[in-house]
């Protein structure tokens, strides 16, 4: 299990070179991007895939950079291709660096979202980001997952054929058949 990235923050991400949840506002200037259905999935963490329609989501926003905690920061979230708008917060200043949105509806339609970040500078320049994510794709089934699930199924039945005269006869009979066809 040491191996299995999915035990990892952040599908294994090792920094954020590889961290498919982040911004960049400039070259080089990032924010980290964490998203959370709590009331579904409440030990999880999502980045470019929600599972539910209809769930609280929580999106948690951390700045990798110090400049920016003293610039307002306004954030929305549209449906794609539309553009029609789902959720608005409007510019403000977050000292800590992290900000946490609440959309305790979540979203009704399952498809494409975009997250607009725009900072606002003291300069009255704007800096935009964007980043999108899917709603309501369900909660797959990883290929290491459906492997482990027939690891067990086989597994089971050969000890079943082992501890089952009957059974053991019965499959012995029809690989016998088998290999004269």
């Amino acid at each position: 299990m040491v191996f299995s990235s999915v035990l990892w923050a952040h599908g294994g991400a090792a920094g954020t070179d590889t961290d498919q949840c982040k911004f960049e506002l400039e070259k080089d200037h990032w924010i980290h991007y964490t998203a959370y259905q709590p009331k579904a999935y409440p030990a999880e963490e999502f980045c470019g895939n929600l599972p539910d329609l209809n769930s609280t989501i929580q999106l948690v926003f951390d700045y990798q950079d110090q400049r920016y905690r003293n610039m307002a920061i306004e954030f929305e979230v549209t449906k794609e291709p539309e553009g029609k708008r789902v959720f608005f917060s409007e510019a403000k200043k977050h000292k800590s660096g992290t900000v946490v949105l609440n959309l305790p509806e979540g979203v009704a339609e399952e498809g494409k979202y975009l997250i607009h970040v725009t900072l606002l500078q003291d300069s009255g320049e704007r800096l935009d980001a964007h980043m999108s994510f899917k709603a309501g794709a369900g909660q797959p089934t990883s290929k290491g997952t459906l492997g482990l699930y027939a690891l067990v199924f086989f597994g089971g039945l050969y000890v079943f054929y082992l501890s089952n005269a009957g059974f053991k006869r019965k499959v012995d009979e029809l690989l016998g058949k088998a290999k004269e066809l």
